[in-house]
């Protein structure tokens, strides 16, 4: 959707601290665009909200803005009612189009930050603004996390056999350039839009598999069963009803089963599976030209 030359345009941008809105600041910069960075402190406080957008005048209002741990709190704050505030500000502004960075997990919505995510999308859609919904896969950063178990020779860990779950990680730059690239594309007003980075879809072993060889080490593997966080999550809940903590690290239980039992990728309606083939692709960054840099320290 990335024009060789866009027009122009204002825009303000929710949630540019973080590691995918950093990265949309970049390509709207390097894309000539008027770029108003909204502070996240602004979107506690209505008023000052408005004195930002009203000084911004933005044609187009971009969030990339994501609770930072899930839970349910924190989920409603950030996902569901800074993003609220955010539209109507949009819309008093004179905005033209609001594009949403969401999460391709809300498909199947078992947990807090997703039910919040999808509240949030149902506003959008069913306002007068025009808009454009995103649900990437996974992160490369997200992806990453072991890297530096493998640099040390300690092995990789999977649930059960590492094959349970698969996605199409996409980079930080090619999704920047996906969203950016929305903004004067006719064909993504009004949609939900899926997107994945270059294929084929890869499993957790796969990825460990990538990272020994990209270390130049042997592969080694240690699997643990996703019923521990099933257990974990039971236990905690019994004192959620007299706790906040209890409830909190439930929630986190939960997510964590998530993670390492539901594949990130498009769900076949029909089906109900998750299908790789569904599934659009992007860009032409790799996992494995990002676990190069990472190991080499870039």
């Amino acid at each position: 959707m990335t024009k060789a030359n866009p027009t122009p345009r204002r825009v303000a941008l929710a949630g540019a601290s973080g590691t995918i809105g950093a990265a949309v600041l970049r390509r709207l910069e390097a894309e000539g665009h008027t770029v108003t960075a909204v502070p996240r402190a602004a979107l506690a406080d209505p008023d000052a909200l408005a004195e930002v957008m009203d000084g911004a005048q933005p044609e187009v209002v971009i969030s990339c803005i994501a609770s930072r741990s899930g839970a349910p709190r924190d989920a409603q704050a950030v996902d569901y009612e800074a993003n609220v505030d955010l539209l109507a500000a949009a819309v008093a502004a004179g905005a033209g189009h609001f594009i949403l960075l969401s999460a391709i997990c809300v498909q199947k919505p078992l947990l807090a930050f997703q039910r919040a995510k999808l509240a949030f999308e149902a506003e959008l859609t069913a306002s007068a603004m025009g808009y454009t919904i995103i649900r990437p896969t996974a992160f490369f950063k997200s992806l990453s996390g072991q890297a530096k178990r493998v640099a040390a020779g300690k092995p990789f860990l999977i649930f059960g056999d590492g094959a349970l779950t698969r996605c199409k990680p996409i980079s930080d730059d090619d999704l920047a350039r996906f969203i950016v690239g929305c903004i004067d594309a006719p064909e993504a007003r009004g949609k939900v839009l899926p997107i994945g980075g270059p294929g084929p879809a890869i499993t957790l072993k796969e990825q460990g598999e990538l990272l020994f060889r990209v270390a130049g080490k042997p592969a080694r593997f240690k699997s643990v069963s996703p019923r521990i966080f099933t257990l974990a999550e039971r236990l905690l809940a019994l004192g959620a009803p007299f706790s906040g903590w209890f409830a909190e690290k439930a929630e986190y239980a939960r997510i964590a089963r998530y993670y390492a039992t539901e594949s990130m990728l498009v769900r076949d309606s029909a089906t109900g599976e998750y299908s790789a083939e569904l599934t659009p692709e992007f860009g032409s960054e790799t996992l494995e030209s990002h676990y190069r840099r990472l190991l080499e320290g870039g």
